[in-house]
């Protein structure tokens, strides 16, 4: 039995100002990563989807609406952000989620909020177009559809916030960067709304989630 490597509390210290998990989370992590900062931060970030997905079937009734404004007030951003309580709401960690997820959407534009939302018209179109592209090579067809699912996957990653690389972070999609703040928070939190305006452009983003059935029920 392999004896437990001894972590120094610097490194536990730097872990968690790192990732905003707790003392004894970053410490289990290190030890397992044997002392691994990137490898800990890793493992940090898997518990924290599964955690995140086991809070996910909850109601989240409370929030915060936030807004960013870009290029000299050429570019807005509304958006609404869920969790489960005021209290959490008003911490400086959800904040701080908000503000992030407003900027990324006024640089990067998403359509739609996840994939849920994205409309059966959406994807009977890009598949089409897809498929087309991928039969023009000569390809067989089993091939084909391996070639139209990774374009989906790419699809998206362009066009659905939760799916997009964070541009402060690219190692992170939105979707993660929620999940490493329910963990560290305690809480489910999920993007109801946003919308997106840009000076001179006639079209405007507003997208968004739909509504579970619990939510539906409690609100």
């Amino acid at each position: 039995m392999s004896e437990t490597p001894k972590i120094d509390a610097k490194l536990v210290k730097e872990l968690r100002e790192k990732s905003g998990a707790p003392m004894g989370d970053c410490l289990k992590a290190l030890q397992e990563a044997k002392g691994d900062m990137e490898e800990a931060f890793v493992v940090l970030r898997k518990r924290g989807m599964a955690s995140a997905a086991k809070k996910a079937s909850r109601s989240t009734n409370e929030g915060a609406v936030g807004t960013y404004i870009h290029a000299g007030g050429k570019i807005g951003v509304l958006l609404e952000i869920n969790c489960e309580s005021d209290f959490v709401a008003r911490t400086d960690d959800f904040q701080e989620l908000l503000k992030d997820i407003a900027m990324h959407i006024a640089a990067v534009d998403p359509r739609f909020v996840g994939k849920d939302e994205v409309t059966e018209a959406d994807l009977a179109r890009e598949k089409d177009i897809f498929r087309s592209q991928a039969a023009a090579t000569g390809k067989p067809a089993p091939v084909v559809e391996k070639i139209v699912e990774g374009k989906m996957s790419k699809f998206y990653e362009e066009v659905c916030l939760l799916e997009q690389p964070f541009i402060k972070e690219a190692s992170l999609t939105i979707g993660q960067l929620i999940a490493q703040k329910v963990a560290k928070l305690g809480e489910n939190i999920s993007v109801r709304r946003f919308a997106r305006f840009k000076i001179g452009e006639p079209n405007y983003t507003v997208a968004s989630a739909k509504v579970s059935t619990q939510e539906e029920v409690a609100a």
